[in-house]
């Protein structure tokens, strides 16, 4: 058996990959036409439109729903309850959707995403396979990283198809930031929904004639359609979502954590995708000037990519400004500096450094309740999520913050108590507000 180690460390626990590509099946070009292939269910206003995306691409994407207790028996089969739970998560995904028959398995493959960071999740690859290989040996993994975890076994990455996904994250970030604001407040059920699939075949419709580039053109129009949707003024709590990408994003992961909040009739803010992009980009940046890791030149494309994203980004925003109705997504510049005030943005591992970034921006933007959204045992996440709370309470008097831990062993019942508890002193503090400008207009 050939076989090729690479460690990577996170302090306390370190991560082995080991590359068995040589012993598992791999996804040969010729297989594009004969193949589906499976990806997880982690971004629902995202992956829709990345399917889309590598749909003209002439792969054939499908994203998995399943999200029964069955899944999570059968990622414990599988997987260690010790190992990464959204790890866990996927892997019963794939393994209960190819037991469902509705595929063939002769002909399908499975797709995962991974940052190469160190911890847990790079292990996912081997993970992944050990546990195809149990169940359906015939099953190729295919890996999208950027970070030499594995080559030569995935979807091609060209420039113009990584530019395409990249307006497909900005888009996929705008329809999930206009629907979230608009829901809670609609007065026809169902409208913000139309909304929402309206402004998805605009994107659509823009891949299809070439035309995704024009941006400002689309926001316009995302804005427009989701305006034209009737809305109370009634002001709701608010609650932001942080955390670990996976369970921050995934219904599957955070035990539906969205619905649950709508149901409470909460508005939920969820920080951008994109924010998660130039996280990574901004780290490999950093690699170079803190720890003299990558080269020169690598850290000098990184920043013209940067540069690139961010000044998207930051006419969107100015757009969303203009209009006035929607409050934007946050200024990935204003996160850094709001990182800065609470940790070194040298704490990478993990989501590192954005969790507190993203919940200072949150509390200065008026969303004070924030879920921070943690797989149970996640070191560099309990570390940069947990850890700083204190710090974070410090500097902003009425941020109301509960960690929650997602696990194969925690019931959502508790989870859900514990954001009850955070969300009965939510709706005080808004009582309090609103009594307190209700005195200084008199």
């Amino acid at each position: 058996m050939s076989e090729e180690k690479k460690e990577f460390s996170c302090g306390a626990c370190a991560a082995t990959v080991v590359d068995f590509t040589d012993d598992y099946p791999t996804f040969k070009p010729e297989m594009k036409d004969t193949h589906t292939i499976l990806i997880p269910d982690m971004l629902p206003y995202h992956f829709e439109i990345i399917k889309y995306i590598l749909g003209k691409e002439g792969y054939k994407i499908e994203v998995l729903h399943n999200d029964s207790r069955a899944v999570i028996d059968e990622g414990l089969k599988h997987v260690h309850n010790d190992t990464c739970f959204p790890a866990l998560c996927v892997i019963g995904q794939y393994i209960d959707a190819l037991k469902s028959g509705k595929y063939d398995v002769d002909h399908t493959a499975v797709l995962i995403s991974q940052t190469g960071g160190g911890c847990r999740a790079s292990n996912y690859l081997p993970l992944i396979r050990k546990a195809l290989k149990a169940e359906f040996p015939q099953v190729p993994v295919l890996s999208v990283n950027f970070s030499g975890l594995e080559k030569g076994n995935g979807i091609p990455m060209s420039v113009p198809l990584l530019l395409k996904i990249a307006y497909g994250i900005f888009y996929g970030d705008n329809i999930m930031t206009l629907y979230n604001q608009t829901l809670p407040y609609e007065t026809e059920k169902g409208a913000a929904e139309a909304a929402r699939q309206e402004c998805l075949d605009m994107v659509y419709k823009a891949y299809d004639t070439k035309q995704y580039k024009k941006y400002k053109d689309l926001t316009r129009r995302m804005l427009e359609r989701f305006k034209a949707v009737p809305r109370t003024e009634e002001k709701k709590v608010k609650v932001g979502i942080v955390g670990e990408i996976y369970v921050k994003y995934s219904p599957l992961g955070n035990s539906h954590l969205e619905d649950f909040l709508h149901a409470e009739d909460c508005e939920t803010v969820i920080p951008g995708l994109m924010d998660f992009v130039l996280y990574c980009v901004v780290n490999t940046m950093n690699d170079r000037k803190l720890y003299k890791r990558n080269s020169v030149l690598q850290a000098l494309v990184y920043k013209i990519v940067y540069k690139y994203l961010y000044r998207i980004q930051r006419q969107i925003i100015r757009l969303f400004e203009e209009d006035g109705t929607f409050e934007p997504l946050h200024d990935f510049e204003h996160l850094r500096r709001c990182a800065d005030k609470v940790i070194n943005q040298g704490v990478k591992m993990g989501e590192g450094w954005l969790i507190p970034a993203e919940m200072a921006a949150l509390a200065e933007t008026g969303t004070d309740n924030i879920v921070c959204a943690q797989p149970f045992g996640c070191l560099p996440n309990h570390i940069a999520g947990k850890g700083v709370v204190r710090t974070l309470k410090n500097m902003y008097q009425d941020e109301n913050i509960v960690p929650v831990d997602y696990d194969p062993s925690a019931t959502r019942v508790n989870q859900e108590n514990r954001i009850k508890l955070m969300l009965a002193t939510a709706r005080e503090n808004l009582k309090k507000q609103q009594s307190d400008e209700a005195k200084s207009e008199k």
